[in-house]
């Protein structure tokens, strides 16, 4: 068959179960393409998908830009190069983009003339979770300096996020948005709305939580999930600036809680934003999630 815009339709909540056993099938990697992910950015990224050929497309518009993923599934050329061929049709000068670099490579292999090119803004940095637990050895003794002096200097607690403490969470990250001025910055204005999208709807989505509370008053959230059999994926973390090194201790007690079921943790893309990218080789990645764009060919 032949791949058609009617196909595609919006990622909701009830598709939960769809995709849950759809990716028990075809584990990800990338958070981009997790249930959670599409859902909380759905105002922002509006993400519809397509099951053809046992195989799900995802699709995502942003500021009336369409852009395509690689087919999820059994490998199927013909339905490949029909994805190819209307991803020119409807995206823009980038139609494709998250290739990991397998498929990348396989779509080399069916159309030699695909440009394919590296997406470095959204590589995702991958940690072994006792490296982020332990913080091991001279890479990382000024950030455990960091941790002991925020042991030292705040009183803490640390417990899961759950549905009693979850009007606590939402207060907090109305505090945070008034703290980094979420009205005045669009980017942060998305995410706020994404990561209250995630806690109002906490029970509907796999995820799960934990919170530092400071002088008994939250100070600090992550929230993250299983991405698959040995990754676990952090989607959010968030924290106010009352106590010095907030940050880092929500980061390592979020890895020593998850360090007894996974190897690693996924930590998400820096989004080429420099500041960004420092902290996140500061932690010393094991590895990254390479993923490629297809650039469109000139038409002649």
């Amino acid at each position: 068959m032949m791949i058609k815009q009617e196909n595609f339709r919006p990622v909701t909540l009830a598709d939960r179960a769809f995709f849950e056993a759809h990716y028990a099938k075809y584990p990800q990697t990338h958070s981009d393409n997790t249930f959670t992910n599409m859902v909380c950015w759905n105002h922002f990224a509006q993400y519809r998908y397509a099951y053809v050929n046992g195989n799900v497309i995802l699709a995502s518009t942003i500021e009336g830009i369409t852009r395509f993923r690689p087919p999820i599934g059994p490998r199927d050329p013909a339905l490949m190069k029909d994805l190819l061929r209307f991803a020119q049709e409807y995206g823009d000068d980038t139609p494709m983009v998250l290739l990991d670099p397998a498929t990348a490579q396989w779509i080399r292999d069916l159309d030699p003339s695909v440009i394919i090119v590296p997406d470095r803004d959204h590589f995702e940095y991958v940690y072994r979770a006792l490296d982020l637990a332990e913080l091991p050895g001279k890479n990382y003794v000024k950030i455990r300096s960091q941790i002991h002096k925020f042991r030292r200097n705040c009183r803490h607690t640390v417990e899961p996020v759950t549905a009693a403490n979850r009007e606590e969470v939402l207060e907090f990250l109305v505090k945070w948005c008034e703290w980094k001025g979420c009205e005045n910055d669009l980017v942060l204005a998305h995410e706020k709305e994404a990561v209250f999208f995630a806690i109002e709807h906490f029970t509907e989505l796999p995820l799960r939580g934990l919170l530092i509370r400071v002088e008994g008053k939250i100070a600090a959230i992550s929230l993250f999930e299983r991405l698959n059999a040995d990754t676990a994926l952090i989607h959010f973390e968030k924290g106010l600036p009352d106590c010095e090194g907030i940050y880092k201790a929500i980061n390592a007690e979020t890895a020593t809680h998850l360090a007894g079921e996974v190897e690693y943790i996924n930590r998400e893309s820096d989004l080429g934003v420099a500041g960004l990218r420092e902290a996140k080789l500061r932690y010393h990645p094991h590895h990254m999630v390479e993923v490629f764009s297809i650039k469109r060919q000139n038409k002649r």
